[in-house]
């Protein structure tokens, strides 16, 4: 499943703590990228470049990631991360700054996928911008889903705002009519939600 390249891609986000996606939740989102011949992706949260090598190894061959992170340093450790994985650099769009102020100037409707492996309490808020810029049958992923434990509305583990808006987000995503949600146990958890409507 993982190469040499995503394991020391992995191991790098390790040392640097971007918290890089395991490798059966990077082999999950190359599934759904294939499945859907995802050509456009939104990445919210570049880390080390891990799940980027991911979706790109799943995108179609002339497709496009484009990757928001705050922090410069893990865009610049992305950026030789695909460079050592082969991919070419026009194949892969870094934006420095903060998703929620960078997301609204991205065009409507016009992506295939929106992964979220960022600020879990900004979850909710990403969830709405993903809806609008998503295509009718393309797919959202939120990361470490499984980090609040159970989505359902159960008590709450813990109170922390993270460990909310994770919840809060998997509700919304499952009483949203346009949706069709599921829950992969893989690695920290991946909620996805393909959008029909």
């Amino acid at each position: 499943m993982e190469d040499d390249t995503l394991t020391s891609t992995r191991r790098l986000g390790q040392r640097a703590d971007t918290h890089p996606i395991s490798a059966a939740g990077g082999a999950a989102l190359r599934f759904l990228a294939t499945a859907i011949e995802a050509r456009a992706v939104v990445e919210i949260g570049t880390g080390c470049g891990s799940s980027g090598i991911w979706l790109l190894r799943g995108m179609r061959s002339d497709g496009i990631l484009t990757s928001v992170d705050i922090e410069p340093e893990y865009q610049a450790f992305a950026r030789e991360a695909y460079r050592r994985a082969g991919f070419p650099a026009n194949r892969a769009r870094l934006i420095h700054g903060r998703a929620l102020d960078v997301l609204p100037r991205l065009t409507d409707g016009a992506y295939d996928m929106v992964f979220v492996d960022a600020a879990r309490s900004e979850y909710p808020d990403y969830l709405d911008e993903a809806l609008r810029l998503l295509r009718q049958g393309g797919v959202v992923v939120f990361n470490d889903a499984l980090a609040a434990g159970s989505l359902d509305d159960g008590p709450l583990g813990a109170s922390d705002p993270g460990t909310m808006a994770v919840r809060e987000v998997g509700r919304l995503v499952r009483e949203d009519e346009r949706l069709v949600p599921l829950l992969i146990p893989a690695g920290g958890g991946l909620l996805a939600a393909i959008r029909t409507a």
